[in-house]
């Protein structure tokens, strides 16, 4: 039987990730929720207990791949939810949406193609390095180690790189009422340009710029919108 953990990576997201969870936490489709707090400064984890779902606490700030790599250690699903702390606009039904493909065996792998994602990814139909994912959590089990030494936002394209590998079948589900805030709305322009730079930087450390279009190329040639 398919059951799906869903992990959320925090820091400093006591503003908005109470919505996200209020969505998830009795999500019958979601069979636990864990929330690792990467070092923040805010109240994040204390906002997450008391919506009475497991945090796992970082002493300091470790980055998004390690942060997920400590979700992934404390999961016991059969599956994972890979999801972000501040999305807007999320409903029970785009969780439902992005978990069902797995569940009824429609497709290995989904990821979502948010209202906000670059206008380049929504024409092709694809947001290759969307956050929100569903897939089976043996690909990554055995390989923590290799997912904490991952660049900060490296994760992504880094699991593309094994869903193809693994030849999975692609479902892309469209979150048209979803919307990830931008960098520059949570931070001012200057540190949110700094932060989508680290950002672009993080991928391109992981891989190299022709992978990167070979695996959109790929992903959307093994997707069903």
């Amino acid at each position: 039987m398919i059951t799906v953990s869903c992990i959320i990576p925090a820091c400093n997201e006591a503003a908005r990730i109470g919505k996200v969870l209020d969505v998830v936490r009795n999500h019958p489709l979601l069979f636990e929720i864990i929330v690792v707090d990467d070092g923040s400064a805010d109240n994040t984890a204390d906002v997450a207990r008391e919506k009475g779902v497991r945090v796992v606490r970082l002493a300091t700030n470790q980055g998004k791949s390690h942060a997920v790599a400590e979700g992934i250690a404390a999961a016991t699903g059969s599956h994972l939810l890979m999801l972000d702390a501040d999305l807007l606009g999320l409903n029970g039904r785009d969780i439902t949406r992005l978990v069902q493909p797995v569940i009824q065996n429609q497709a290995d792998v989904t990821i979502s193609l948010r209202r906000n994602s670059p206008w380049i990814w929504r024409c092709i139909g694809l947001d290759y390095i969307s956050g929100e994912r569903v897939f089976a959590r043996e690909l990554l089990a055995t390989r923590l180690d290799e997912i904490r030494a991952l660049p900060n936002f490296g994760l992504e394209v880094w699991i593309n790189r094994l869903w193809i590998a693994a030849g999975s079948r692609v479902r892309v589900v469209s979150w048209q009422g979803v919307i990830s805030p931008y960098k520059a709305a949570k931070m001012g322009w200057l540190r949110g340009l700094m932060a989508d730079m680290s950002m672009m930087r993080d991928i391109f450390r992981t891989i190299s710029l022709r992978e990167s279009v070979q695996q959109i190329i790929r992903l959307r040639r093994r997707s069903q919108a």
